[in-house]
């Protein structure tokens, strides 16, 4: 496909010495806590998540996860049956990641075989979509500063300290409406304004706390 994968192995710069104190602290899990908690009672295909991408019966599209950060969205639609290629552009976090896949799939089992279903890549993902085929692209960049602080979760306080802010979310958006063949769902939240991407998404899904701006295409 013309890109370069880098499948779960670590680097020299992703050492964990190297690691800063809120990468050292972080664990990409998807055996234990919340995430096994989703697997197992999350409500399937009925997820808001799952219909945003097109997941329903008889319909399974193959998902690039553009912003995979912790790899919670990518796993939930991979333990739902869909191949899910995950793009990640910081070197601590795919770190994270490569460690967080391995350790999955050495549980062998049910987990063993949603792992099989998770590719992951390092990089830039407004340089690595023209070289994939995704029928859905999923995008969840950082999300403005809430006013009340105290409600971010301290996980992803500690993202935010290593990935920064995504102040080139809407270039993404607009580079992935140009390759996804069927749709583009961005994860938002629920009560911040649209992103500007040059059009207004085709519907929404709405959480509570998320919505999910689906831009249907093609």
């Amino acid at each position: 496909m013309g890109v370069v994968v880098w499948l779960c192995c670590w680097q020299s710069n992703c050492d964990g010495r190297e690691l800063t104190k809120a990468v050292a602290e972080l664990q990409v899990d998807f055996v234990n806590g919340a995430v096994a908690h989703r697997l197992r009672f999350g409500g399937g295909r009925g997820q808001s998540m799952a219909k945003a991408m097109g997941l329903r019966a008889g319909k399974t599209p193959l998902i690039i996860d553009a912003t995979a950060g912790l790899g919670r969205d990518a796993f939930l639609l991979a333990s739902l049956g869909a191949h899910v290629i995950m793009i990640e552009r910081s070197d601590k976090v795919h770190a994270l990641l490569v460690d967080g896949l391995a350790r999955a799939k050495a549980e062998g089992g049910e987990l063993r075989g949603i792992i099989s279903r998770m590719t992951l890549l390092k990089g830039d993902a407004k340089e690595l979509l023209p070289n994939l085929v995704g029928e859905a692209i999923l995008i969840d960049p950082m999300h403005p500063p809430r006013k009340n602080s105290a409600l971010v979760k301290r996980e992803l306080r500690q993202v935010r300290e290593i990935v920064g802010t995504d102040d080139d979310a809407a270039d993404l958006v607009r580079i992935a409406l140009t390759h996804a063949r069927h749709r583009v769902v961005l994860k938002w939240p629920a009560k911040a304004d649209p992103l500007d991407v040059g059009r207004a998404c085709s519907h929404q899904i709405l959480g509570k706390s998320t919505r999910y701006d689906v831009f249907m295409v093609g």
